[in-house]
């Protein structure tokens, strides 16, 4: 069965040493294609070398994630839209707040996720959304500006199943990865009451490996893993969970 990692950094220096066996694992494992967003201004060119090199098989986006918004952040913007506007990309990616690390510029992530927003509509791309400690924040910005152009994903979901109601009522997908099977995250009983229609699969690779891997680095062979566990939760096949999510992320990023 075929699968989709909808979100991996298989760019960072943490696959420095063995990024090709990596890739390896996972087309062994059944990754037909991995997803990879971008993180700011400083691995771009990692990011595009990767692409180069397995042209149909990695696929970037390119944004500005939360926590390398600082006081920069307008140079770093000017970037990505240059960027944009000399390439084809998949997505405006991952964009979003993170209030876990630290909220001293908390009022740039919000003003920068307004504006990668506005870029998305502007070249009819999906977003991915991170949204760490900060559903409220963000529901507050997407109650303003949600209108049927806009579609995207909350990428590694760890909401309720209120927020995730709430998601998909913007006709959003709910990106679940390896936190799905850690034992007390309670994702599990939001991902049994949420149709799989909604769903689609993704590791977060080098973070967040799923059990049996957990507190190791994470890989995009390790979907594998999610997969199982989604199965198992909503007493469906591997096969279906295969096929629905690889559908799901086929028409989202228009792959």
């Amino acid at each position: 069965m075929q699968l989709i990692d909808t979100h991996t950094h298989l760019f960072l220096p943490e696959f420095d040493s063995d990024r090709d066996q990596v890739i390896l694992n996972a087309q062994q494992n059944g990754v037909e294609k991995v997803l990879l967003p971008n993180v700011d201004g400083s691995t771009i060119n990692d990011l595009l070398k990767l692409v180069e090199k397995y042209p149909d098989y990695c696929y970037p986006m390119m944004g500005l994630h939360p926590t390398s918004v600082t006081e920069d952040y307008k140079e770093e913007l000017k970037k990505t839209e240059i960027w944009l506007e000399k390439r084809k990309f998949i997505a405006i990616g991952e964009i979003g707040i993170d209030l876990y690390w630290d909220k001293t510029f908390k009022k740039q992530q919000e003003e920068a996720f307004r504006y990668q927003i506005d870029l998305a509509k502007k070249y009819d791309l999906p977003v991915v959304i991170h949204a760490r400690d900060s559903f409220d924040e963000i529901f507050t910005i997407m109650d303003e500006i949600i209108d049927d152009k806009l579609k995207g994903v909350f990428h590694a979901f760890t909401g309720d199943e209120i927020q995730a109601k709430r998601i998909i009522e913007w006709g959003f997908k709910i990106g679940i990865g390896g936190i799905v099977t850690f034992k007390n995250s309670g994702l599990d009983k939001v991902v049994h009451n949420i149709d799989i229609n909604h769903i689609v699969l993704e590791t977060d690779s080098p973070y967040l490996a799923p059990v049996p891997h957990r507190g190791k680095r994470n890989e995009s062979a390790y979907l594998l893993n999610i997969a199982q566990k989604i199965a198992e939760i909503k007493n469906i096949s591997f096969k279906e969970v295969a096929e629905i999510t690889t559908y799901n992320a086929n028409q989202l990023f228009k792959l």
